[in-house]
């Protein structure tokens, strides 16, 4: 189906975007892979290309452009070029922890960091999982205590994208330990305070480009300027937020089962079994059906949510129903690729095993599968 969301400007900004993959993060995705990290001049360049913070006010650099469709358009052409570890860091950037300055930076915070997360000089990160702490976020216990004009911040945190190369870290600690909800604050801790301690970069099963890491806090000091949204609101803005993410997820997993699906189709299309195509047998015929119409139906409904979230209509229930459906379809239609790739398909050398990998943690993280439908499971039962 002909998807109808996107206009002229889009779709020059989409030509832009696939020209930057192409050049700047095509031909070093694989040592970057075999490295575990990006190298932070493709993002600086990103950014000198108008590629971050399209969102941010032109006042501090940004492109004013309050239309997530352009971060969709990134979305689908990291996920075309076959790149979703190297390009993680922009969507991250972009879609997940820019808009934490934009909705609770004061004057004097917006002043501090937004040049440097439009140009590339800043890369952000999100810190909320502990090791003993997954989707249960009240839970947490990384602590911060009043220190004077600031905190002191003691804890640890894991499994955190762009945990390595990021230069402010969007951190949930408690402040007030005897408050679940309400005691939860968010604060900006910079690369270079004293006490904070990047750990292992983690070796994972898929998207080792994008650097995974743990973050230690020894009695950090963070003063009382960074904190973000005001203390005790950190829960409440994590909750807000939540939908967006969601969504962006969903979308990587539309776009990443596409990729998958249209290198089948050419790959079935060519191989040759028993003298005929492999797309000659019924099989195949029926597989790729069930498929195209899958990824149809996906897109349509990611498509209403963009536009839902553009006007701010977009419910955390509705934003569940996308993270969990369309990410559960891209390791159905991701699978179902390999499968017709045959031996072939386990073959690292082939994208289809590479895309195999790096699908997995889609239904895991951002909020689990079961997460998702216990979200929606309560709004429906009216509880």
């Amino acid at each position: 189906m002909r998807r109808t969301i996107f206009n002229e400007e889009h779709e020059m900004f989409r030509s832009s975007v696939r020209a930057f993959m192409e050049k700047e993060i095509v031909p070093n995705h694989e040592q970057w892979e075999k490295d575990g990290q990006v190298d932070k001049a493709m993002f600086r360049k990103a950014g000198s290309l108008g590629l971050l913070g399209m969102a941010v006010p032109e006042v501090h650099g940004g492109g004013g452009m309050e239309d997530f469709r352009y971060n969709a358009v990134i979305n689908e052409e990291i996920q075309r070029a076959g790149v979703i570890g190297s390009g993680m860091c922009i969507t991250l950037h972009n879609d997940i922890c820019l808009p934490y300055f934009l909705n609770y930076c004061n004057e004097e915070q917006a002043d501090r960091w937004m040049p440097g997360l439009v140009s590339g000089d800043l890369m952000s990160a999100i810190a909320m999982t502990e090791p003993s702490t997954g989707s249960d976020l009240a839970s947490i216990t990384t602590s911060a205590k009043r220190e004077g004009d600031g905190y002191l911040v003691n804890g640890a945190k894991t499994f955190i994208t762009s945990g390595i190369n990021s230069d402010l870290v969007i951190t949930a600690v408690k402040t007030d330990p005897n408050e679940k909800h309400k005691g939860m604050t968010l604060m900006v801790l910079e690369r270079g305070m004293g006490g904070f301690e990047r750990g292992r970069n983690l070796d994972k099963l898929g998207m080792k480009a994008q650097d995974t890491a743990e973050l230690f806090f020894d009695n950090v000091f963070v003063p009382k300027e960074n904190v973000l949204g005001g203390e005790g609101a950190g829960f409440l803005n994590l909750v807000k937020n939540l939908p967006q993410e969601r969504l962006s997820i969903a979308i990587t997993g539309v776009a990443h089962a596409q990729a998958a699906f249209d290198g089948a189709v050419e790959y079935v299309t060519e191989r040759k079994v028993f003298d005929q195509p492999v797309s000659s047998f019924q099989n195949t015929r029926f597989e790729l059906a069930e498929m195209k119409t899958e990824l149809d139906i996906a897109w349509v409904f990611v498509d209403r949510q963009i536009e839902a979230l553009n006007i701010g209509e977009l419910t955390a229930e509705d934003a569940a129903e996308a993270k969990w459906w369309c990410t559960e379809m891209q390791l159905k239609v991701i699978t179902r690729c390999l499968q017709l790739f045959g031996g072939y398909g386990f073959m690292n050398e082939y994208p289809i095993a590479r895309a195999y990998a790096d699908a997995r943690v889609q239904t895991i993280y951002g909020g689990t599968t079961e997460i998702m439908k216990e979200i929606i499971g309560r709004q429906v039962a009216g509880r």
